[in-house]
């Protein structure tokens, strides 16, 4: 590394808890907010102009909140927390109400995921009460569409990305599981398409680049797996990166394709150039496992962030703009 690495731009405490989960929402209106879940089941909306919570919202009983998102405006949002709810929230004109409620029966760490599949509808994807069980059901009207079971035994469902291919029907969706295995189901069909063993470890956490149909995972163990899809939508194992220590909780990809972060056990977060896995920097703040990465989604280039949130109870913020990320 030829420069130094960098430090926070700035950091958001009071959190009082573990940052299981973030989400940016900078699109439209003048106020840019980053959402954050909790281990003790607060839900965080801070400012970015005032680096305050403007809002705290407790909706989980006090049990921890592992996944928070944006429906369309932030406006609404939707969380998921350890007491089996996921919940739907309207944060307009101040309130912060709860409309609705989605029972998952399923007591894991596998993140949600969701996909708007037209306007003001949603195909929300969660792990089932059964180990191995993925379950979609379709927003606001919560109709189930399909439970997808692998016939193997694979363990528990660890991670699922809901994706709409540009062509050919959709939805598809990837899933890691405890076995080490990923597997890329046909959501219409209700059928696996493909399936490879990414690691020896359980998959921790993926993320998918639906513009080049490629991904990468993390486990327990001192590496990142790349893989791809061919034009047989078959997954192929491609890259692995080598850390210089094990565990990684969360991976990112940046909205322009240049940039991948890593959320490590180690407390650090590392950041690579996507097209070619090159280590960009290695940002060293946190006192404890950072459990969560995201990058903003600020329309200005010069003004995207890389947020993480760490179990030291802190959110650090990071200035990474880089243009000549291109060809890392």
């Amino acid at each position: 590394m030829s420069r130094p690495a960098p430090s926070p731009i700035y950091t958001l405490r009071g959190a009082g808890g573990p940052l299981n989960t973030l989400h940016f929402s900078c699109l439209g209106g003048d106020t840019p907010l980053l959402f954050s879940g909790s281990g003790t089941g607060a839900i965080h909306i801070w400012n970015l102009n005032s680096r305050r919570a403007e809002k705290i919202v407790e909706g989980h009983s006090g049990s921890s909140v592992i996944w928070v998102n944006s429906l369309q405006s932030k406006d609404a949002l939707i969380s998921q927390g350890r007491d089996m709810q996921v919940c739907l929230w309207d944060l307009r004109e101040g309130r912060s109400e709860l409309v609705d409620s989605v029972w998952t029966d399923s007591v894991g760490f596998c993140q949600c995921s969701l996909l708007e599949s037209s306007p003001g509808n949603y195909l929300l994807a969660f792990a089932g009460s059964q180990t191995e069980e993925i379950k979609i059901i379709e927003l606001p009207s919560k109709t189930p569409v399909c439970t997808l079971v692998p016939e193997a035994k694979l363990g528990m469902v660890m991670c699922i990305k809901l994706w709409q291919p540009d062509s050919g029907p959709g939805p598809l969706l990837l899933a890691g599981y405890e076995d080490g295995s990923l597997l890329l189901w046909d959501v219409t069909q209700r059928s696996k398409l493909s399936q490879v063993k990414a690691h020896p470890e359980p998959v921790m956490c993926l993320t998918f680049d639906t513009k080049r149909l490629r991904g990468i995972s993390g486990s327990s163990e001192k590496k990142l797996t790349s893989w791809m899809l061919d034009t047989q939508t078959n997954l192929q194992l491609q890259d692995c990166v080598t850390l210089v220590n094990p565990g990684v909780s969360d991976l990112c990809i940046r909205d322009d394709g240049k940039l991948l972060a890593s959320a490590g056990w180690d407390h650090r977060v590392r950041v690579f150039g996507w097209k070619k896995l090159r280590p960009l920097a290695v940002l060293q703040y946190h006192t404890d496992v950072v459990l969560s990465v995201a990058f903003s989604n600020h329309q200005d280039p010069r003004q995207r962030l890389l947020a993480a949130g760490s179990k030291d109870q802190r959110i650090s913020l990071w200035s990474i703009y880089n243009e000549g990320a291109d060809n890392s």
